[in-house]
């Protein structure tokens, strides 16, 4: 039976399957006045209905299903609008009229369409099968529901694919520009405003220009103005070294190897940061420690350098060297503690006073020119003074870092600074006693200072040291040679007390020793 409203009726829907091997014509029922029955409301995806193509097959389309009598299919028709059925809804032929009151040959209106108003519509290309068939009456007419030329609508299932791929774009892409704009508000490199930063701009201020505190620049910063170079002449020679401004008045404490050049006749120029010279006097000296105080002429409102103490000291602590290395001054290098109290004897090399004492051992660098200079921690204080570097077996003159510099601990330049600035004779303590290196039984490690000589009522004989003792260490500090007991009595004063650690035979015993003085030397 055939159902002469049925606006489908002309194409009926035929799988692909059917289509393939269909070779008879679908049946065209012009008289067709009733709209297609309503379609039932479905909790799943709707069913797409879509044109079929004219079929090339012989087979009869199947029989549409019977049609009600229009009184009760329009009753009907008007409570589906209502459902949740989302088919898409195309436009009849225009030689058909599904309404009535519509005349023939005229596109459907949207009378009785809740969605018509609302829905958005999509465009879609024409199918290659439906412009094939644009002429054998297979696809709609022109005057349809868009108004738009013949062309067969795709299924609603794939517009709305495509509408939610659109919409993932849009999300994705608006997640890009926030997560773009936000990583450049959190990135330092770029400018928020669009603003392009040049390293050229006077005005830029990408550089720096407050250093951190206890960092080399900082510390550099605050000792700089304290430090100056010493340039030397004598009769037979000349150098330069290093001074560190202990006074607002021109008083300075350097190495006694760096102004003993000069002599009695000799000149001494004292170059300060700010670029300013000025001849300089010396105060006095310590050959046996190595150190000395000048006085520049004529100087005042000078910033002295800020004195530290070395009784703390730790391995492995950061330091700053500064300096004028071979004449370059105001060099900062940077380094560490190596090593405390190690036993350092120099001279000047050439042949002059030889001095030993209690080094500080630092990886810094430090090289000729640097003596006298200060050695500091990162807070800017002066812990030690340099004075000799190990040259490799060179020559002073060819001498250079090989990263073992040594510096007098500063509380040992302390007090013999105040004695000279005081004009007193310098006095150094001393343990009364001769001492050589005593080695162990394979005859190469030292293992302590064996006594040789005793002085009558020194020090040492009032302590009850006798000849043949060995002494291994003195206050908890290893001293394996004689060389380190020198150097560890050179670091205290005369009177002070010390424990000294020592075996006689096989017996290991210890004693207190109240230290004496060796009266002092004092060159003016």
């Amino acid at each position: 039976m055939t159902d002469s409203h049925d606006p489908f009726a002309a194409n009926p829907y035929s799988p692909p399957t059917d289509r393939d091997g269909a070779d008879a014509a679908p049946s065209n029922d012009p008289a067709g006045q009733t709209p297609p029955p309503a379609a039932p409301h479905r909790d799943t995806e709707p069913t797409v209905e879509v044109p079929a193509q004219a079929p090339a097959t012989s087979e009869a389309a199947p029989p549409p299903p019977p049609a009600p009598e229009p009184q009760t299919r329009q009753a009907e028709a008007a409570p589906a609008a209502t459902t949740d059925d989302y088919t898409h809804r195309y436009a009849a032929p225009t030689d058909q009229s599904g309404q009535q009151g519509v005349p023939a040959g005229a596109p459907l209106s949207n009378h009785g369409d809740p969605f018509r108003d609302n829905e958005p519509t999509t465009s879609f290309a024409t199918p290659a099968f439906a412009a094939a068939g644009a002429g054998a009456g297979a696809g709609y007419g022109a005057g349809g529901h868009d108004g738009g030329a013949s062309q067969t609508p795709p299924p609603r299932r794939g517009g709305r694919r495509l509408a939610a791929g659109l919409a993932f774009l849009v999300l994705a892409g608006g997640a890009g520009y926030g997560g773009a704009w936000a990583f450049d508000q959190q990135d330092g490199s770029g400018s928020g405003d669009g603003t392009t930063v040049s390293s050229l701009d006077t005005s830029n201020k990408a550089t720096q220009t407050k250093a951190p505190s206890g960092t080399v620049e900082q510390v550099a910063d605050k000792v700089l103005p304290s430090v100056v170079q010493i340039n030397v002449k004598g009769g037979q020679e000349s150098g330069s070294g290093t001074g560190i401004i202990i006074s607002s008045d021109g008083e300075i404490m350097t190495n006694n190897h760096v102004v003993s050049v000069a002599g009695d006749d000799g000149t001494i120029t004292v170059a300060f940061n700010d670029g300013t010279n000025a001849k300089a006097e010396i105060v006095g000296t310590d050959p046996k420690t190595d150190l000395a105080v000048i006085k520049a002429d004529g100087k005042s409102g000078l910033t002295p350098a800020a004195l530290g103490t070395s009784a703390d000291l730790k391995v492995g602590q950061e330091v700053v060297a500064i300096g004028s290395p071979f004449g370059l001054e105001s060099t900062v290098t940077q380094g560490i503690v190596s090593a405390l109290n190690r036993p350092v004897s120099s001279s000047d090399g050439s042949g002059g006073d030889r001095t030993t004492f209690p080094a500080v051992q630092t990886d810094a660098a430090i090289n000729p020119g640097n003596s006298g200079g200060p050695l500091v921690d990162l807070q800017g204080r002066v812990i030690a003074i340099n004075s000799a570097i190990r040259s490799g077996g060179t020559t002073s003159g060819e001498a250079g870092s090989i990263g073992l510099g040594f510096a007098i601990p500063i509380d040992l330049a302390k007090n013999v600074g105040k004695q000279l600035l005081d004009g007193k004779t310098v006095a150094h303590a001393q343990i009364g006693v001769t001492v050589d290196n005593f080695l162990g039984t394979d005859g190469i490690t030292g293992i302590g200072a064996q006594v040789k000589e005793i002085t009558p009522d020194g020090a040492g004989d009032k302590a009850g040291l006798k000849e043949g003792d060995v002494i291994t260490s003195v206050n908890g500090m290893v001293v394996p040679s004689s060389e380190a007991l020198v150097a560890a009595v050179r670091g205290y004063n005369p009177g002070e007390k010390i424990t000294v650690d020592y075996t006689r035979g096989s017996q290991k015993s210890e004693t207190e020793v109240t230290l004496g003085s060796d009266g002092g030397t004092t060159t003016q």
